[in-house]
C-alpha cells in the first residue's frame, strides 16, 4: 500500500471506532492495532524506512534486527504499536478483567501513533 491508501484506511478505521461503546472493548483494541499499523506504515513510507510493498503488519513479526533498524525510524511510534498488539492476547482473545480499561490505553497509544505519524506530514 502506499502512503495515501494507508492514511484512508487509518482515518475510516477511526470513524468506525466512533460507533463503540464502553463495552465494545475488543472492538476498540483490534481496531486501534489496525489504525495504528496503517498509520505507522504511512509514517515509515513517507521517511523512506520502508518501501510501499513491504508493509509491517505486526511488530511481533518483525526480526529483532527489523524492528531495532524501525525504531532508529521512528521508536515512539513502534513502541506504541508493540504496547497495543501486546493487549490483544489479554482482552481480545483472553477473558481477563479490565477491558475497558485496556481498551481506553490501546486509544491513547493510538493517539500518539496517529499525532507522531501526522506531524511527519
Amino acid at each position: 500500500m502506499n502512503i495515501d491508501q494507508h492514511l484512508v484506511m487509518a482515518k475510516r478505521i477511526e470513524r468506525s471506532l466512533q460507533k463503540c461503546g464502553p463495552a465494545d472493548y475488543e472492538m476498540k483494541i483490534e481496531a486501534a492495532m489496525l489504525a495504528g499499523t496503517h498509520w505507522l506504515n504511512a509514517a515509515l513510507h513517507r521517511v523512506g524506512a520502508t518501501r510501499p510493498e513491504s508493509d509491517v503488519f505486526h511488530t511481533y513479526l518483525l526480526t529483532i534486527n527489523e524492528f531495532r533498524r524501525l525504531c532508529v525510524a521512528d521508536e515512539a511510534i513502534i513502541q506504541a504499536l508493540a504496547q497495543i498488539e501486546d493487549l490483544r492476547p489479554a482482552f481480545v482473545r483472553g477473558n481477563r478483567p479490565g477491558g475497558e480499561n485496556a481498551a481506553q490505553q490501546a486509544l491513547e497509544l493510538l493517539a500518539v501513533i496517529r499525532t507522531k505519524a501526522a506531524a511527519g506530514r
